[in-house]
């Protein structure tokens, strides 16, 4: 099957957060201070006719291959998670169920997760598409664990069919934000796999989530 959006793997966005202030806190070195520069303006895009805009516009907002995958994982799923808040962490598991569905006339996929985390009953949403101007895949994660938004951005191989996503995460125990990786990957219709990495300051990456989704 091929790969697309399942970034509910941003299920796990809450739980990892706690996993971002696990390196020790260092110091930032004293720097001399750099003269203002000033910033060239970027240069003006080439013109074109209306009928090309137009064009543009229609290629801009008309779903694609890309929109399709998405739509593949229409539907219900359950979810094992398995997370770690610092590496070589005990594991910690937990079960959860999402439903996909495709909005604003395929343009984009909603999933709506409900789940446990830490005993906790545990809610989120995630809002995915692809770009057709950018040709990039896209994703911004919501849940009841938090007030913030987490971005998330990347491309889609083909050759592995692996979705790979990279953005910033927040540690509120300390305000700090940690670099933040997500791997899907589809093994067949049914199956799907999310890996969340994480990257403390100061610290290196390591996987800090799994999530293994089944569809009913």
């Amino acid at each position: 099957m091929k790969k697309t959006s399942i970034y509910l793997s941003l299920a796990a966005a809450s739980l990892m957060m706690a996993s971002c202030g696990n390196a020790p806190e260092k110091e930032a070195p004293a720097t001399a201070e750099a003269p203002a520069t000033v910033a060239e303006a970027p240069a003006a895009p080439a013109p074109v006719d209306s009928a090309t805009a137009m064009q543009n516009w229609m290629a801009y907002a008309t779903p694609g291959d890309m929109h399709k995958m998405m739509a593949e994982e229409e539907g219900n799923w359950t979810a094992e998670i398995t997370s770690w808040m610092a590496e070589g962490a005990p594991a910690q598991t937990s079960k959860g169920e999402a439903q996909y569905k495709m909005i604003m006339g395929g343009r984009y996929q909603q999933c709506m997760f409900k789940g446990d985390m830490g005993g906790m009953p545990f809610e989120g949403m995630s809002l995915s598409g692809y770009d057709n101007s950018k040709k990039v895949f896209m994703s911004t994660w919501v849940d009841n664990m938090g007030t913030g938004m987490m971005a998330m951005e990347g491309t889609y191989d083909a050759a592995t069919k692996k979705l790979e996503m990279k953005g910033k995460g927040v540690d509120p125990s300390n305000n700090t934000e940690c670099a933040m990786r997500e791997v899907v990957t589809h093994t067949d219709a049914k199956h799907m796999t999310m890996e969340m990495y994480s990257t403390p300051q100061g610290g290196k990456e390591f996987k800090n989530m799994e999530i293994k989704y089944t569809k009913k």
